[in-house]
């Protein structure tokens, strides 16, 4: 198709006019400032600790969710592995069974109740884990072994190495809740909270567990 030189320099004037405010669209999808936020737990005495988990909610409104990832816990020598694993809400575990012998994993917690009956090697799909809170997973064959499944509706989300660091990336600038879960502590005290102001440089906070709450007489 053959333009006129007037109608070439009305499309040029259109373009020149239509780039700012491309150029601004552009910036408002993927200009939202992130950092990342390095947390230390530690517990009374101000020693590390490990397999905690440390998430942030969005202060008044709800966070983006991310695509997820397959997760899996593993059957071992007898045990669970990983002891503890936090993920987003929507997201699948499988739990492939590399055991020297069959297991049959369960659990009664009201995000979900779920049963693999005795099986080895892996089962024919993952479980889908949508809504946020506790999961604790059994054996029906061997009490001793358990597994901790934390479901969070944020993507901003870690678990505490054995050095009790963990570190949360890709946070947007804003407010939030910095939440601390821990298997081995009770209610009220399993879930610590903190205010946490996010800026577009990275944040550091140091998350202390509560003691356990005195046994009533």
């Amino acid at each position: 198709m053959i333009f006129s030189a007037k109608e070439n320099g009305s499309r040029d004037r259109r373009k020149r006019l239509a780039l700012p405010g491309a150029l601004a669209l552009l910036l408002a999808a993927g200009g939202a400032q992130a950092g990342g936020v390095n947390v230390l737990v530690t517990d009374a005495a101000g020693l590390p600790v490990a397999d905690a988990v440390v998430y942030a909610e969005p202060s008044g409104g709800q966070a983006p969710l991310r695509a997820t990832k397959a997760v899996e816990i593993e059957q071992k020598a007898r045990k669970f592995a990983p002891l503890v694993t936090v993920v987003q809400a929507g997201s699948e575990i499988s739990f492939p069974n590399n055991d020297t012998v069959r297991h049959h994993v369960y659990s009664f917690s009201t995000p979900k109740v779920f049963e693999l009956k005795l099986y080895s090697g892996v089962p024919g799909s993952p479980i889908l884990f949508d809504k946020p809170g506790t999961v604790v997973v059994g054996c029906n064959i061997h009490d001793q072994m358990l597994a901790y499944i934390h479901i969070v509706a944020t993507p901003y989300f870690a678990r505490t190495d054995a050095a009790g660091r963990a570190h949360l990336d890709g946070v947007p600038a804003g407010k939030y809740a910095l939440k601390l879960w821990y298997y081995k502590m009770t209610a009220p005290a399993q879930i610590q909270e903190q205010a946490l102001l996010m800026t577009t440089a990275d944040a550091s906070m140091a998350l202390k567990l509560l003691p356990k709450p005195a046994a009533p007489n």
